[in-house]
């Protein structure tokens, strides 16, 4: 299946369905929900404020600032099944929270969400915190740059150990992909993003995930984040976590962020989950600077880079390639010497831009397991 996303494949009901994702399934939910997924990754909580007004260049002194600001149940794993439960007829979250007065917070979101609760709980230990502030400011001339992550649905997640100030371009409100840096009003503003660099999350144990192993064998589909990487304890169980879904057939999808972990770890620490994963869902810039490939600048750029791909990674996983203006509006489905479809995200103006990413990697994951349960899928191992 090739081209340009409008051929057909069969759909489980027996109709016709479009090829591309996100115009069946679409971004919004499936009509009919199935198959189960297991996701891992941060669950935190998460303050947030927009700074109408407010300049960060400007901020000389202390200020007090009234503004609208909330505090959410957030975190890659979080931020994933919210949207995965419009699609997924069973959805489990499999995470490390802390022991405080957030945990029983946590645990009724989920319950909310209609998740599962597979998380364990360090005990004595405070729950990871993210804060978020953006200020809004106009910055007209900034070109975004395909960079940066913010975990979809109701904020960021990951584990950036630093204050730091993101550049207007950056996608961070959105997840796996969003807008380029607009506040509330659309306007590009700058985003400063502190996340716990010490969150339980890191601390999440390979002994701990292998007492979810039943959890992940009866599951279609294992989906984890590269942010599991940055710790060598969590990475340890991310590890684990992929080989017993591998030896129960389940699919591992894995997600390749955060967008700057080429400066975190080195490739050959990525190397074994892109390797042994199902589907890997990237933007093209990361996935280049991760394996020391030249940055591809348009999309015949991005075909000039699957050969390379393939000769530095062993595996045969369906590469989801996200690239476009903000590494986002266009996606290559590719598997080893093919090509399998190119298609456009629907990422756009008046697109709604809150999780844009995640309902994208759900919608997608979903497609691929109902077209491989009806032997049409592309990119089958």
């Amino acid at each position: 299946m090739t081209g340009d996303g409008t051929g057909a494949a069969s759909s489980p009901g027996g109709r016709a369905a479009v090829s591309a994702p996100v115009l069946w399934p679409g971004l919004d939910g499936a009509a009919q929900r199935r198959f189960r997924l297991v996701v891992l990754g941060d669950v935190m909580i998460e303050a947030r404020a927009d700074l109408p007004g407010v300049r960060f260049a400007d901020v000389a002194a202390d200020r007090l600032a009234y503004a609208p600001a909330r505090a959410v149940v957030a975190g890659t794993a979080v931020n994933m099944a919210r949207c995965a439960t419009g699609y997924f007829r069973r959805v489990a979250v499999l995470g490390k929270i802390g022991d405080d007065a957030f945990t029983p917070v946590i645990r009724r979101e989920l319950r909310r969400m209609g998740v599962r609760d597979l998380l364990c709980v360090e005990p004595g230990a405070p729950n990871g915190v993210a804060v978020m502030l953006r200020d809004g400011a106009a910055h007209p001339d900034a070109v975004p740059p395909a960079d940066g992550r913010e975990a979809a649905g109701d904020g960021p997640v990951g584990r950036a150990a630093d204050w730091r100030a993101e550049p207007p371009g950056d996608n961070r409100e959105d997840g796996r992909g969003g807008p380029a840096g607009q506040g509330a009003d659309g306007r590009r503003g700058v985003r400063l993003l502190v996340v716990d660099d010490q969150g339980p999350g890191r601390r999440l144990t390979e002994s701990e995930v292998r007492r979810a192993g039943p959890a992940i064998r009866r599951a279609d589909a294992l989906f984890a984040d590269g942010y599991a990487l940055l710790a060598p304890v969590s990475r340890a169980a991310l590890r684990a976590a992929v080989q017993v879904a591998r030896e129960a057939g389940t699919l591992v999808a894995f997600d390749l962020v955060p967008h700057d972990i080429d400066r975190r770890l080195p490739a050959a620490e990525a190397m074994p989950v892109l390797e042994a994963a199902d589907v890997v869902i990237t933007e093209v810039p990361t996935l280049a600077r991760l394996l020391g490939l030249p940055v591809p600048c348009d999309a015949a750029g991005v075909r000039e880079m699957l050969p390379a791909l393939d000769r530095t990674v062993r595996g045969r996983p369906l590469w989801l390639l996200r690239h476009g203006p903000s590494a986002l509006e266009d996606v290559v489905a590719y598997r080893r010497e093919h090509v399998l479809m190119e298609y456009p995200s629907g990422y756009g103006p008046g697109v709604r831009r809150t999780g844009f990413g995640d309902r994208l990697a759900a919608g997608e994951l979903y497609w691929w397991l109902s077209l491989r349960s009806s032997g049409g899928a592309p990119g089958s191992r």
